[in-house]
């Protein structure tokens, strides 16, 4: 097949708004019931094949954990030793095929989801990770359609990097893939993530052994069955169910890992750099590290900031999704002059946000994903309640008899320094420090020093020298920087996410970054008429 070849230019797919009587809200609908009332049996998928073991692991909703979704079979080291020798097995034929055929692939696979397969990613994202409809949507569907069409748009635009030529010499860039297979390890919270990660690496070329978070499962056999209905060949991607120590001791032991595509907790992250530092010499090559990790995100509010936009910011960014996005607001910084304002705003809304199952659509608020996280987030709650200078402001209950249910939770703190202010909880409590309206310059200064992490943040202001000031005092503090709006929901192509310091290596999944990390590139000189003797002319005499 010979041509230079366009792609379809990418757009961000639209947001369905599943209101009542829509044919997106009944084929939803239908698909959950079907999968409430189905229980499923998920394999690991490893060099084509559906491999089943003997050691079976349950699966239920976080918010009605007695019901039982379906069970996934746990594997062990034989299958990560499995999965890396499917991918090292297909690596040849996948990097040589060409890249219009691998681009052809995981656009198929964009439009399955976006048509055949929507209904049931969504559905099955909402009955496993516990998200309400419009959650779903954002993510299972529209973020992960993107991922894949803009991913192949990316492609191109490296493969079009090209390096000058003089007077009879063609000089040429190849982006090859990397040498070896590429770990991917995903998180629960992101159905989008889950499929990103793996997917980018191999649209270059590269052959992947995916290690999915056990909560996010359900979902991503879903997305594996939309890739093998695109036409992906066996090995390409092998997705396996193994805990994360036993993955860990035999892909670093092993001398063909090229990378690590990760998304999780910046301590796993440290550990995963460490490791592999550790045993650099028994590399081919030197890995390739990419990695998202933790978030303590802030938004801070100059005394002229619109106290109702700052409110619903608030609310919509540290609630959504019970608070279990990287990017969620977790801290925010008020002036005096507008908190009583904002306060009541937010407790009128609060009070009206209903928590329950997904299957209820007027539910706002959701479960977190799992007794082990419940547990963590109410004793941040429980002590703040008994801690000297931390006021309740709304929620602070919760239950975990029927689901993992945590009510939207905000303190308001008199130490900046306080623990929920400084440590990142992952769950839906919002911590707020009021401080003097004249002091916005200093409480800058108390943002960018109160973290180590430095994934999102917002600021809210009408004042543009305000703005201004935050936006260079600030500049290290977060990768992804919201003015006027909430600090989450980065769409792929517009706002390309990551974050530095303790919050990654700021790779920006949705961008170009990411993909270039993904390729090796190898320069190519050839010379149409090459000397044929050694001197140069200064060697004459004069």
């Amino acid at each position: 097949m010979f041509g230079f070849f366009n792609v379809p230019p990418p757009k961000n797919e639209t947001v369905l708004a599943y209101a009542p009587q829509s044919p997106e809200r009944a084929a939803l609908q239908k698909a959950i019931q079907e999968l409430r009332s189905t229980t499923r049996e998920i394999p690991m998928y490893i060099g084509g094949e559906k491999v089943t073991t003997d050691r079976k692991k349950r699966i239920a909703p976080p918010h009605d954990h007695a019901h039982t979704l379906g069970y996934f079979h746990a594997g062990d080291a034989s299958h990560v030793t499995q999965a890396i020798q499917a991918a090292l097995n297909a690596k040849k034929n996948w990097e040589e095929l060409p890249w219009q055929q691998r681009a052809a692939i995981f656009l198929k696979a964009a439009d399955l989801l976006a048509t055949k397969y929507r209904a049931k990613m969504n559905a099955a994202t909402m009955l496993g990770q516990s998200k309400n409809a419009f959650q779903a949507e954002i993510d299972a569907a529209c973020e992960l359609i993107d991922f894949l069409r803009f991913n192949v748009h990316f492609m191109t635009q490296i493969y079009q990097i090209q390096p000058e030529s003089s007077a009879g010499i063609w000089n040429t860039m190849e982006h090859r893939p990397l040498e070896g297979f590429i770990l991917a390890i995903t998180p629960f919270n992101f159905s989008a993530i889950g499929g990103n990660l793996p997917t980018a690496p191999a649209l270059l070329g590269n052959t992947v052994v995916w290690k999915a978070a056990e909560t996010q499962i359900y979902s991503a056999s879903v997305f594996m069955e939309i890739l093998q209905e695109a036409g992906l060949p066996e090995g390409v991607i092998n997705l396996v169910y193994v805990d994360g120590p036993t993955v860990g001791e035999v892909v670093f032991n092993h001398p063909d890992l090229a990378g690590v595509h990760f998304t999780g907790s910046t301590g796993v992250f440290q550990h995963v750099w460490r490791t592999v530092g550790n045993n650099i010499h028994l590399y081919r090559t030197y890995p390739r590290l990419v990695g998202e990790t933790g978030g303590k995100d802030f938004v801070i509010a100059h005394k002229s900031a619109d106290a109702k936009a700052l409110a619903t910011a608030l609310v919509r960014g540290a609630f959504e999704y019970q608070g279990q996005k990287c990017s969620a607001a977790s801290r925010a910084y008020i002036p005096s002059n507008l908190w009583e304002e904002v306060k009541t705003y937010m407790q009128n809304d609060l009070k009206e946000i209903k928590m329950g199952g997904v299957e209820d659509f007027s539910n706002f608020v959701n479960a977190v994903i799992d007794e082990k996280s419940f547990d963590k987030i109410a004793e941040y709650i429980d002590n703040a309640k008994k801690a000297q200078g931390v006021t309740l402001i709304a929620g602070g209950n919760y239950d975990k008899s029927k689901g993992y249910f945590i009510e939207p939770t905000v303190l308001e703190v008199k130490d900046p320094m306080y623990v929920t202010m400084c440590e990142e909880i992952f769950g839906p409590v919002l911590t707020i420090y009021v401080y003097h309206e004249e002091n916005f310059e200093q409480t800058l200064e108390l943002v960018d020093q109160t973290s180590p992490y430095a994934l999102t943040g917002a600021v809210f202001a009408q004042d543009k020298f305000a703005i201004e000031l935050a936006y260079k005092m600030l500049r290290n503090a977060a990768g992804n920087f919201y003015i006027n709006d909430k600090p989450t929901g980065a769409v792929v192509g517009q706002q390309p996410f990551g974050g530095a310091r303790a919050s990654g290596t700021n790779d920006k999944a949705g961008g170009i970054q990411n993909l270039l990390r993904w390729v090796s590139p190898r320069s190519i000189k050839e010379t149409f008429n090459p000397p044929t003797d050694y001197k140069y002319p200064f060697l004459a005499k004069d």
